[in-house]
């Protein structure tokens, strides 16, 4: 059976689309469960590059599929107490910009977008081994073992149009409750973290339809060496599973069962100042984007005393 491009193309958009389907395929978080003296505020400017290839459905007649995504990301962080443990609450709004192109039906086709992205907010709560501390008493603490969680929210608050396959905005709520293990072995530090994405509706998808999308697991393992304070490396690995999509009730073939692999290294420049340089890319990708990204952070902290 012939397929239309127009509704073809309608397969590739929950892979290749710029916002969530792509970040939280890629994240990829060393230290993310670290501890912090409480009172401290971190300001940070991210600039990530993804590009590569794009695996859709394979009953559908659609070939290389290809994208190329840019996006700035700001952020704001506040440490703080709560019940004698240490406990942080961010904030990050994306500006996205990318191209997505292929061939459906063999006639190529390709677009651009560019616009702000959905907003991201994470409430992390260390709950074993991260006491709330004032500066001077964690520069006396001795690293533990310690246990934590995090809710993340993104809200829909990224450029969508209903009429466009391809959007910079997903149009829908997406939460992720997870649990992150940090076990420090002197220098060196060990972490993992287990969590999962649930998914809103989106009832304005591309032609008047619905789209659902059912949760999507996460495993992250790092391993990391600590030069000195504020100087480290970190190994990472991090496999997907789950996120079949739904249109208007119609299952598709886009189960994801994925894994990458990355590094990341932290460089303090003094003064509060620190950068932090990420690298990952592909190592199985079933259903998705095989994605090659590079990144850059610039983090500022202040305010603890």
């Amino acid at each position: 059976m012939l397929v239309h491009p127009r509704h073809a193309l309608r397969h590739v958009v929950a892979i290749v689309a710029m916002p969530a389907a792509c970040a939280l395929a890629q994240e990829m978080e060393p230290r993310a469960y670290s501890a912090s003296p409480v009172d401290t505020n971190f300001a940070l400017v991210n600039v990530t590059r993804l590009h590569g290839s794009v695996l859709p459905d394979p009953s559908v007649p659609i070939t290389d599929v290809a994208a190329s995504i840019d996006a700035q990301t700001f952020g704001y962080v506040r440490t703080f107490g709560v019940g004698g443990h240490a406990a942080s609450l961010g904030v990050a709004l994306p500006l996205v910009q990318g191209d997505v192109s292929g061939n459906v039906v063999d006639a190529p086709t390709a677009v651009h977008r560019a616009g702000p992205g959905d907003m991201r907010v994470r409430f992390a709560l260390g709950l074993i081994g991260s006491p709330a501390l004032s500066a001077a008493e964690f520069a006396r603490r001795t690293p533990e073992t310690s246990l934590g969680a995090s809710l993340t929210v993104i809200a829909p608050t990224g450029r969508y149009r209903p009429e466009r396959l391809v959007n910079v905005g997903s149009n829908r709520w997406a939460i992720k409750p997870e649990l992150g293990l940090s076990q420090p072995l002197g220098k060196w530090f060990v972490e993992t973290s287990l969590g999962v994405w649930l998914y809103g509706e989106n009832d304005e998808y591309f032609g008047g339809s619905r789209r659902e999308q059912d949760p999507l697991a996460l495993v992250q393992l790092h391993a990391g060496y600590n030069f000195r304070p504020g100087m480290w490396l970190a190994t990472d690995l991090s496999f997907s599973s789950g996120g079949r999509s739904r249109v208007d009730g119609l299952e598709k073939q886009d189960r994801q069962q994925n894994s990458r692999y990355g590094l990341t290294f932290s460089l303090p420049l003094g003064s509060g100042w620190s950068m932090k340089f990420a690298w990952a890319r592909g190592l199985v990708t079933r259903v998705g984007g095989n994605f090659e990204s590079v990144g850059v952070s610039l983090q500022r902290a202040w305010g603890s005393q």
